[in-house]
Order: C-alpha cells, then sequence, then structure tokens
C-alpha cells in the first residue's frame, strides 16, 4: 500500500482500523468545507450577474474560462494531481456559477 508515495507498515490490525477511521474521520471535515467553499464561491453569482448586467456583459466570459483552466491545468501539475479530473471538476463548479446567474437574471425580470 502507498501513501504520499511512502509504503506503510502496520503492527497489526487495529493499526490500520485506527488509521483508517482517523483519516475517514478527515476526509468528511474536508468535504464539509468544500460544501462550505462551493457554497460562498457560488453565491458570489449573485454579484457576478449584478455587475456583468449593468456593464453590458453576457454571462459567458471565454477570457474568464480559459484563465481559469490554464491555472487549473498549473495547480494540477504543481501538485501532482490528475489535470483532466480537475479541470472537469473546476468545469462543474463555473456551469454552477453560471446557472445561478442565469436564475437570478430570471427571477429580477
Amino acid at each position: 500500500m502507498k501513501s504520499n508515495g511512502e509504503s506503510k507498515h502496520f503492527e497489526n490490525n487495529e493499526e490500520a482500523e485506527i488509521l483508517l477511521k482517523e483519516s475517514r474521520k478527515r476526509i468528511d471535515e474536508i468535504d464539509n468545507a468544500l460544501f462550505d467553499l462551493i457554497s460562498q464561491r457560488t453565491a458570489l453569482a449573485k454579484d457576478i450577474v449584478f455587475s456583468k448586467d449593468y456593464l453590458g456583459l453576457p454571462i459567458y466570459d471565454k477570457d474568464r474560462e480559459e484563465a481559469i483552466h490554464k491555472k487549473i491545468e498549473k495547480l494540477s501539475k504543481e501538485n501532482n494531481l490528475d489535470s483532466e479530473i480537475i479541470d472537469q471538476i473546476f468545469s462543474m463548479l463555473t456551469k454552477l456559477s453560471k446557472n445561478m446567474q442565469k436564475q437570478i437574471l430570471k427571477e429580477e425580470c
């Protein structure tokens, strides 16, 4: 078994079970934090869409999305993460934001 590039050797089952339990607990905490961050990110859609609407800008900003994808690719490589999967995650986040912006505009009309 590999963890962070290093082999992990256990003295007994109990030690492995404790590590598994602690790791799963930490993943749950991280998942909760990720959800909070996604909620915060999505909440900014309201400010963004009102600004875009006032400035006469479309919801879709090709240059901004390309910049995000380039940044994500760079960060993925620097952190040894699958850049395609991370890019898909951020594509979903931008889609979530655009959908929220569209919904806000519909409600304002």
